[in-house]
Parts: C-alpha cells; sequence; structure tokens
C-alpha cells in the first residue's frame, strides 16, 4: 500500500470512529528532543539506563539515581509537546471514547492536554514515597537530595516502572479495556518490542480493530497492523486528523 493511500485509509477511519485507543512510544518524543535514555543516548557518567534504572541500584545507591534522574528532569524540561501531541488532544475531543495509552514518562502529553490516558511507565514528574507510598506530583529542577514524604518524611523514589518490576494492575487493566473495546487502535513512535505494548497490537486485532502504525523505520508490529506509515509522528499524526 502507498504512503499517500494508507494515510487516507486511516483518516476516514478515524473520521467515522465513536472509539479510538492510541499506544505511543518515544518516536512521538523524540519529536520533542527528548533522548531515549537507552542506547548510545542512554550513557551518563559511563552508567547505562539498565544499570540504573532499577530497585537494587535504588536500594544500593539512592543518592546516586536522584543524580541521574535530576539529569533527566533538567533535559526534559527544556522540551514541550510538538504537533503530534496537539493533534492527539484533538482526536480526544472529537471522539466519543479515548483512551492513551504511552510509554514514555516525559509526561508532555498531559501537558499537551490529553486527560484520558494510562502513563504504564510511569511519570518522571511524579515521586512515590517508599514507606507510605503516597504519589505527589514534583517538578522541582534540581529535585533536592535525598527526597523526603511530605506525610511521613520517607524517602521518595522517582514513580517510575523500573526494569523488574510490573506494570501497576489498574494501569494495565483500563489499558486492556480501551484495547478490546475501540474500533480503531493507533500506534504512534514505539518499536514494538517492549512487553507488554509489543502485544497490543495483536489484541486490538483480535477484538475487532482496525489498527494502524506510525513509526520512522518498520517494526515487528508492520506486519500484523492493517496500515504501516512511515514517518515523523509530527508530521503525520496532525494530517490524519484532517478531513478526508
Amino acid at each position: 500500500m502507498q504512503r499517500s493511500t494508507g494515510i487516507e485509509e486511516v483518516k476516514a477511519r478515524l473520521a467515522s470512529a465513536r472509539a479510538v485507543t492510541v499506544l505511543t512510544g518515544s518516536g512521538i518524543s523524540a519529536d520533542s528532543g527528548v533522548p531515549t535514555f537507552r542506547g548510545a543516548d542512554g550513557l551518563w557518567r559511563s552508567f547505562r539506563a539498565e544499570d540504573l534504572a532499577t530497585p537494587e541500584a535504588f536500594a544500593r545507591d539512592p543518592r546516586l539515581v536522584w543524580e541521574w534522574y535530576n539529569w533527566r528532569r533538567e533535559l526534559i524540561a527544556t522540551k514541550s509537546p510538538n504537533a503530534a501531541h496537539y493533534a492527539l488532544v484533538e482526536l480526544e475531543r472529537r471522539a466519543d471514547h479515548f483512551w492513551l495509552i504511552t510509554q514514555n514518562v516525559d509526561g508532555l502529553h498531559p501537558i499537551a492536554g490529553t486527560r484520558q490516558l494510562s502513563e504504564i511507565h510511569g511519570n518522571i514528574w511524579k515521586v512515590r514515597c517508599t514507606q507510605c507510598g503516597k504519589v505527589e506530583t514534583n517538578r522541582a529542577v534540581p529535585i533536592p537530595l535525598l527526597p523526603q514524604c511530605s506525610a511521613c518524611n520517607g524517602l521518595l523514589r522517582p514513580h517510575i516502572v523500573w526494569f523488574g518490576e510490573s506494570l501497576d494492575p489498574a494501569d494495565l487493566d483500563r489499558s486492556m479495556a480501551a484495547l478490546r473495546a475501540c474500533e480503531v487502535l493507533l500506534i504512534i513512535g514505539t518499536s514494538g518490542i517492549v512487553y507488554p505494548a509489543a502485544a497490543f497490537a495483536a489484541l486490538a486485532k483480535q477484538a475487532g480493530a482496525f489498527v494502524a502504525e506510525v513509526n520512522l523505520d518498520s517494526t515487528p508490529n508492520s506486519q500484523v497492523v492493517d496500515v504501516a506509515i512511515q514517518g515523523r509522528a509530527k508530521e503525520i499524526v496532525p494530517e490524519l486528523l484532517q478531513t478526508p
């Protein structure tokens, strides 16, 4: 299928759908200049993200982990939502039933104005008490080290799902319900290799949804979806909302 034909098909599906679910990954934030913090972008003082984003690393040296997250927060604080983020806010406004599932922790979707969403990997601007479990927003840059809970003075940690940790059951249940109920699933800027999100395309298709992918490169999901469009999210996603 030619790219233009695929875009027109997705536009028509979105225009007529009452229930739309969206899954986003790092590709949509890359268009805002947010680094991936993994792979080549993930080195910090010779540490890899996979070495620091773990419960074990935090237990061993919470100050080091918080220094890394302060560095990340300082970088992300300079970034803003792009045209793709704002297009999804418009899509939420148009659809009768809408849910956005994001793997990103940068908080750009809520900043843009998305309200119906699950941040399944957490949010870098939220902190969670390791003692009482209280979650609250903290946008301090830098955050004082070591931060303490306002309720019980316990040590705070980033409200992030680290390697080796499970997704929040409520987030996962809400996401699964949205995937099974949608008429259209739009997948934007995700590699399709991190589970459970990598299985969402197949799950939605089995439930009868039309599934479309927007990504710079082909992914494992490209063979599963109905339409795969290669290109930048900030260019393609706003076009998908134009009148077909």
